[in-house]
């Protein structure tokens, strides 16, 4: 009784069109990916000259960088893919799922870049610090431009902030590079450069953990964070003809795609074609001006009806 009405806004676009906020940036992603490989090869090189570990760190926090924003752009792939019958939201999901792997790559790289630490700060090196703060710079210059490149992007999609938070933290660990060469040229302190290790482990973690526990509750289908779920049902009972609320969901189906649905009930004199179709407007236009939330399903019943529902229902 009642329908889900949506005033054409559909999961489903136009064909050849773009569904996830992600998509908007696959030119950025690219540039970036190409900024990562470039320096990777040259921390690598130069790792090896100088004996650096801060900076060979820095350089698989580099190639975690370049698996990242290659998955990232394989999600975009995917999850553009139209929908079809059996997979009716298409693989919308896939971008959730690069920013999970992607906070794994974090942890393990953070782990490995903090057990080496230990050892080296124990027994450290010969630095060629010189040449350690030409490549660190050179890691600092390319990272910063990526970053610049994601900005935006991060605020929109998991998927982007997943690479975003993986380049920020491979800017920190070269700016932890550059600083840690400087000191041990001033002062001849060797286990600068593993304390340097250290901190970038350690700025690893927290992010990555941080990107996990938005990714999982997308999985999960919890609300929105910026969906007040009590102020959503404030707005939608206090709509003319709107008796009681039941059954309300918000969830989301990738970053920038939330989904609702009610069952609304509603007046006896609304429940006839005329009715229904004003009140389905009027739910429209009132979740559309107050809420980031678009894509919609609302069942218009009587009072009582719910009694009548299977228990799955509620």
């Amino acid at each position: 009784m009642g329908a889900g009405h949506d005033h054409g806004h559909a999961y489903g676009p136009a064909p050849g069109a773009d569904r996830t906020a992600a998509a908007e940036y696959r030119v950025r992603l690219r540039i970036a990916l190409c900024l990562t490989v470039t320096v990777l090869v040259t921390q690598v090189v130069g790792g090896l000259l100088t004996g650096s570990l801060a900076l060979l760190a820095d350089a698989g926090h580099m190639a975690t960088d370049a698996v990242g924003l290659v998955m990232a752009l394989l999600a975009i792939h995917f999850a553009n893919r139209p929908p079809s019958e059996r997979r009716t939201f298409g693989y919308a999901r896939a971008e959730i799922l690069a920013a999970v792997a992607n906070c794994l790559l974090l942890f393990g790289v953070g782990g490995f870049i903090l057990y080496e630490s230990v050892e080296r700060l124990l027994y450290p090196p010969e630095v060629d610090a010189g040449l350690t703060i030409v490549f660190g710079a050179v890691g600092l210059v390319a990272n910063g431009i990526s970053l610049a490149l994601l900005m935006r992007g991060q605020k929109a999609s998991l998927n982007v902030r997943g690479a975003f938070l993986e380049v920020m933290s491979d800017a920190l660990g070269s700016l932890a590079v550059i600083v840690s060469a400087a000191v041990v040229m001033a002062t001849g302190f060797r286990q600068a450069d593993p304390i340097a290790s250290i901190v970038i482990g350690l700025m690893i973690v927290p992010r990555a953990w941080r990107l996990l526990r938005e990714a999982l509750d997308v999985l999960l289908e919890a609300a929105p964070r910026d969906v007040d779920m009590a102020e959503v049902r404030s707005h939608i009972v206090g709509l003319p003809g709107v008796e009681d609320l039941h059954d309300l969901h918000v969830w989301t189906i990738t970053s920038g795609l939330p989904v609702l649905s009610a069952h609304v009930v509603v007046r006896e004199d609304v429940l006839d074609s005329v009715g229904n179709e004003k009140m389905l407007h009027a739910l429209q236009g009132c979740l559309g001006r107050h809420f980031d939330v678009e894509h919609c399903t609302f069942q218009l019943e009587p009072v009582g009806h719910a009694e009548h529902e299977a228990g799955l229902c509620h």
